[in-house]
């Protein structure tokens, strides 16, 4: 701290933390499709952050603490009173227990991250990250505003998806990062492909799309999960029977 702070990518964490407060404050006021976007541009601005950081070898402790206090707010405790206010509210005692639930999960899943990164075990998530579960929640409300307007249904489904969701991220399922998808280096021609066929896809319909892209995310853990056991068991098959010894009586 004597030394001074990085202060491009804390201007991005300080742009994350403002729209998580936007957020908040647009529960408020009812404004619950701003509230939506607020967290949506949030997640911009959380990625550009660990991506300016590790681009210009900005990276710092401070920067990693303020960044998951940033993602506490934005993707914590925004989401939950979102889902509450939109949702949640005619639960009452259950509703808000299950909006506190998500944002104690989000809580615990930010400090083991933090744990992990600081002894270096960042090769995969374990569980799932925070910033996809408010995703998620943010996108599910803007669907519905897209697509359904109206419907009684939206109570239950939030209900359950945010028990889901925390779940989620306290377990100990792996999920991918973007590190290993690391775009900077060579890749195949076909991915390439992929990717410009998938921005185009969202450009034309950008809440569907990032809603399904998110979906598929967060079922890739568990997949990743069985497909691992799966092979794990195969292998234990293969493996030769331990042979019998013999007893010689004399």
């Amino acid at each position: 701290m004597r030394r001074g702070i990085y202060i491009l990518p804390n201007i991005f964490t300080t742009g994350n933390l403002f729209c998580g407060f936007w957020a908040i404050v647009s529960v408020f006021q009812e404004k619950f499709e701003y509230a939506a976007y607020a967290i949506l541009l949030a997640a911009v601005f959380d990625i550009l952050d660990g991506r300016v950081a590790r681009l210009s070898g900005a990276t710092s402790k401070f920067g990693m603490q303020y960044d998951s206090l940033a993602d506490l707010v934005s993707f914590g405790i925004a989401p939950a009173m979102l889902a509450f206010s939109w949702a949640l509210r005619p639960y009452g005692k259950f509703g808000w227990l299950a909006a506190f639930t998500f944002v104690a999960c989000g809580a615990i899943r930010l400090a083991r991250f933090n744990v992990l990164a600081s002894s270096g075990e960042t090769k995969y998530f374990k569980g799932l990250p925070i910033p996809p579960a408010a995703f998620m929640i943010a996108l599910t409300i803007l669907l519905y505003y897209r697509l359904i307007e109206t419907g009684g249904v939206k109570d239950i489904v939030i209900l359950v998806m945010i028990y889901v969701l925390a779940f989620l991220m306290v377990s100990n399922i792996p999920y991918f990062t973007l590190k290993e998808l690391d775009l900077a280096k060579r890749k195949p021609f076909s991915i390439f492909i992929f990717v410009v066929l998938s921005l185009i896809v969202i450009v034309m319909e950008p809440i569907i799309m990032l809603f399904v892209f998110a979906l598929l995310y967060i079922f890739s853990g568990p997949v990743k999960m069985l497909r691992a056991w799966q092979k794990k068991k195969a292998l234990k098959r293969m493996e030769p029977a331990p042979e019998k010894e013999v007893v010689v009586r004399g």
